[in-house]
């Protein structure tokens, strides 16, 4: 089993951590901030976890400027009685049968189009719109007497049946949307990848499936539809789902790091509190002892770096929150220009042209190798990838990527092909292999075919996402202490010693699956009351699926 000296968790954060949305569903048009691009949902957030749900359909716009009551050279529908200043019938022809012209109306010659009769219920009174039902104007009952005309009906029982008609006739309100379980799933996806990758520590799993770079998009897809409200309330919505899972692991492993005889650094005077300060508010790497526990105990020397390395990726989603009010303003001035921008930041600082030291200059880097994926979300939310054609979009990424494995091939490091470890190739494979995961989403509001069978699951990890990811390195040793009982098992460990010794990682494999359901049970409930939610011990979507069924 592999533990690098500084875990780099290229998998999942928290994030979509954010549990910010559930996306639009197919078919529904995303937001927008460009001229000339209208509709969609106002900004809200998704269930399952995602800091604050919100959802609403805008009110939909009356019919077009200048769009009369009819076309000309038709008559009035029968049963319907012509509205003041609704042009009815030819120059020179009568008034049909059975209906009765409005007092002092002429008629110029206009009237409904051929074939066409009003919906039942419905009569075309000055500056009706549309049918009810649809968030437009309500139309008037056909019964009421219009302004300035003689409500008229040929059949007294036909006022009934019309009302009747008009319940029948009137279109059902739009479905609310639900998630979209693409995106979950490529969240689900992306856990297991890092699970994977810091079990078995095979470097072109970070080419295969750059999970990071994913959960950096898919988080600033879902900031962008938030922003729609005020920055400060969804900032705030943010931390308070971010920070209370963390401040559960901080407890637990900060008194075991004192426990185990960690000190603070005399030289370093109040700035080691400051930088303890980091386990409840993450704006920069906090301090952790190098070597702790003891060589074949319980805890191996380099448990603490292992258990603290992820919290990285929460320092960096931290101030991606924090800076995207003012990345979306200038995204939507220069959309190219930002996206492209922190590529550019990379090449100058993330390959040692310019060196800045310390917290800063981790916090910097990280900032610029996947902020051109976080911004790559908000052109998604906002419907830019689909005004690129996707020929051109598909090959701008494939040369994107083209260029980042060809930086790593030559600054390849001890660990090989692992892009976490050269910043500029994860930069630019990260968001080529994200945009085209984005140009071709197709927005799923189920599971298709096979895949349905894992809807549970992936509503689980999407749920518990933030406890996951904080808790799986700690967990992947706790398995590797358990197989290792396996060998003081009696008659067992010495008759299976070869076995143990050449499948001990796929036992591991085994083992942190059911260890992640205990921490799931244990410490997830964290996640509920930070979104100020009904605690929830396993919450995989079983009790919607039951009322739905």
């Amino acid at each position: 089993m592999t533990y690098p000296n500084q875990p780099r968790p290229d998998g999942f954060g928290p994030d979509g951590f954010d549990r910010d949305g559930s996306d639009a569903p197919a078919g529904w048009p995303q937001n927008s901030a460009y001229p000339g691009r209208e509709g969609g949902f106002p900004g809200r957030e998704g269930e399952g976890g995602f800091p604050g749900q919100r959802d609403g359909f805008p009110g939909q716009g009356d019919r077009s400027p200048g769009q009369g009551a009819g076309l000309p050279g038709h008559a009035t529908p029968p049963g319907h009685t012509a509205a003041p200043g609704q042009r009815d019938g030819f120059p020179g022809h009568a008034t049909p049968p059975g209906h009765t012209a409005a007092p002092g109306y002429t008629p110029p010659g206009y009237g409904a189009p051929a074939g066409y009769a009003s919906p039942p219920g419905y009569a075309g009174a000055p500056g009706a719109g549309p049918t009810a039902g649809q968030g437009r104007a309500t139309a008037p009952d056909v019964t009421a007497p219009l302004p300035g005309a003689a409500a008229v009906l040929t059949k007294p029982e036909a006022a009934g049946d019309t009302a009747d008609s008009a319940d029948e006739a009137r279109p059902a309100p739009p479905a609310r949307p639900g998630r979209d379980r693409y995106l979950d799933l490529l969240r689900a996806v992306a856990l297991v990848r890092v699970v994977f990758f810091h079990l078995f520590g095979w470097a072109w799993l970070t080419v295969l499936f750059p999970s990071m770079g994913v959960m950096f998009a898919l988080a600033g897809s879902l900031m962008a539809r938030s922003l729609s409200r005020p920055a400060g309330s969804v900032i705030r919505s943010r931390l308070r789902r971010l920070l209370p899972p963390m401040w559960a692991f901080s407890l637990v492993v900060v008194p075991v790091m004192f426990a185990l005889s960690w000190k603070p650094v005399r030289d370093e005077g109040l700035w080691w509190f400051l930088k303890l300060g980091c386990y409840l508010f993450p704006i920069g790497s906090p301090p952790y002892p190098e070597e702790s526990g003891s060589p074949g105990g319980l805890l191996e020397l380099t448990w603490a770096d292992q258990a603290v390395g992820p919290l990285w990726y929460i320092r960096a989603y931290l101030w991606f929150v924090i800076a995207s009010p003012l990345l979306l303003k200038a995204f939507r001035r220069l959309p190219w220009v930002t996206m492209l921008a922190p590529v550019v930041l990379t090449a100058v600082i993330g390959t040692g042209l310019v060196t800045v030291p310390g917290m800063l200059g981790e916090s910097l880097i990280d900032f610029a190798v996947f902020g051109g994926c976080w911004v790559l979300g908000f052109a998604h939310n906002d419907g830019l990838l689909k005004e690129v054609p996707r020929y051109l979009a598909v090959s701008s990424a494939t040369i994107v990527m083209g260029f980042g494995l060809w930086w790593a091939s030559g600054h390849l490091t001890e660990e090989g092909w692992n892009l976490d470890e050269i910043p500029l190739a994860q930069a630019t494979w990260s968001l080529g292999f994200c945009a085209i995961l984005l140009v071709y989403a197709p927005s799923w509001r189920k599971l298709p075919g096979k895949l349905a069978g894992w809807d549970g699951l992936v509503t689980l990890a999407n749920n518990r996402a933030v406890t996951i990811y904080l808790w799986h390195n700690i967990l992947l040793m706790a398995g590797a202490h358990l197989v290792d009982q396996l060998w003081n098992i009696p008659w067992f460990g010495d008759t299976f010693d070869t076995y143990i010794e050449q499948s001990y990682d796929a036992l591991i494999l085994i083992a942190i699956w059911p260890l992640i359901g205990l921490a799931i049970l244990s410490f997830g409930w964290v996640e509920d009351v930070a979104a100020k939610r009904r605690p929830r011990l396993w919450p995989n979507g079983s009790d919607k699926r039951r009322a739905t069924a």
